[in-house]
């Protein structure tokens, strides 16, 4: 709301909008801020959309000649993910600005709000450093953070189906039944050594080298008894 006030302050002091128009957009606004509805509670939205009193065209002019800050379309811009992953979706929906990149110490920053000296302030003190500020337009921020909060919405989809997935495989057992099932009438693998002695756990190697198949032999050779 304090965004909302200080830059209805800046459109009458720079003769954008009349004081009358700027009431009645304030007491609509604040019907729509008791309904919750964050997306469309902005005086700057009721102004254009609403009321028809304003065009967001003569704001961006004065912004652009009066105040030498620049101009961005975020629609063509490729912002980093660990910018977008750092985004406070609710703060840039309140001030209708978007941080956009970064270079070192400087930070972009896109925004419709640029004559409130309430947003100004706010992204200062979060950001820290130097804002490079560009104006734009509410419809290409709101463009913007809808194509973020989906992309979350699709990643957070994607995280769940996973640890469902995972804990689906994680209830059945290795095995249905015994891996090995000895036969019937089988022996252990190792017989127990008879009482009073021990066997070696492997029969003894013939001194004899092993047999050979030589020219003609037709079957594999029989170990030695």
């Amino acid at each position: 709301m304090r965004s909302n006030r200080l830059l209805g302050s800046a459109l009458i002091e720079h003769s954008l909008v009349k004081f009358e128009d700027l009431e009645a957009a304030n007491e609509r606004l604040l019907e729509i801020a008791a309904s919750g509805d964050m997306r469309r509670s902005s005086v700057l939205s009721v102004l254009v959309y609403e009321k028809k009193v304003l065009r967001e065209e003569d704001v961006l002019h004065h912004v652009v000649d009066d105040h030498g800050v620049g101009v961005v379309d975020l629609r063509g811009y490729e912002v980093p993910e660990d910018v977008k992953n750092a985004l406070d979706i609710g703060a840039c929906w309140a001030t209708w600005t978007v941080p956009f990149d970064r270079e070192e110490d400087f930070h972009f920053v896109a925004t419709a709000y640029y004559l409130s000296p309430a947003v100004r302030a706010h992204w200062e003190k979060t950001l820290g450093g130097q804002i490079i500020w560009q104006a734009t337009t509410m419809d290409i921020i709101a463009d913007f953070l809808d194509r973020v909060q989906a992309e979350r919405t699709e990643a957070a989809k994607r995280a769940e189906a996973g640890v469902a997935a995972a804990n689906k495989t994680g209830t059945r057992a290795p095995f249905t039944s015994a891996p090995f099932k000895p036969a019937t009438g089988s022996t252990p693998p190792f017989a127990p050594p008879p009482a009073g002695g021990s066997v070696a756990p492997f029969p003894a190697r013939p001194a004899s080298n092993p047999p050979h198949l030589t020219s003609g032999d037709s079957n594999p050779p029989v170990p030695p008894a």
